[in-house]
């Protein structure tokens, strides 16, 4: 998610953004109005009455909203998802631009987790070194989550009773 722009994830999750159901129109009021009276003042009085026009349907000006924010740049398509959490803070949570690293992140987790593991089992006897590396490995739990947590305390029992 670090190598893509905002303008990215706004490309990539505007057709999820603008299917039928997802955003009320009391949220997308919300959203405009904050990105018109909150600094830094993302929307003109013009561009705010005209994205928030009930004679248009929502999907029409949130899909307008959205392109309009993108020719405007990187920092208006920061403050818009700034806007999203804020308004629809379960919304935000579901995009598909942050679903996209999940997957990711839970690999590079348990790959370190995994490492470490395999690290403390077959090097170093050195006592010094070991008693560090439990340790790190003692909080590994805490982030891997509770399956893992089970193996991994175990294995610093097991540790802990030998001399």
């Amino acid at each position: 998610m670090s190598d893509q722009t905002y303008c990215d994830r706004l490309v990539q999750d505007a057709p999820f953004l603008t299917s039928h159901g997802r955003l009320s129109e009391q949220q997308v009021d919300k959203i405009i109005l904050q990105l018109n009276r909150f600094y830094p003042q993302i929307l003109t009085n013009k561009e705010a009455e005209k994205f928030r026009n009930p004679k248009t349907s929502l999907r029409v000006r949130l899909s307008d909203l959205l392109t309009h924010l993108q020719r405007k740049g990187e920092r208006d398509c920061q403050e818009f998802y700034r806007a999203l959490y804020i308004n629809a803070q379960h919304l935000y949570g579901s995009l598909p631009s942050r679903k996209a690293m999940s997957p990711m992140f839970f690999l590079a987790c348990f790959s370190v987790a995994a490492g470490l593991a395999f690290l403390i089992y077959y090097c170093s006897p050195d006592p010094r070194v070991l008693r560090g590396a439990r340790r790190v490995i003692g909080f590994s739990p805490i982030i891997i989550g509770k399956h893992v947590s089970h193996y991994l305390l175990a294995y610093l029992e097991k540790g802990c009773k030998e001399p």
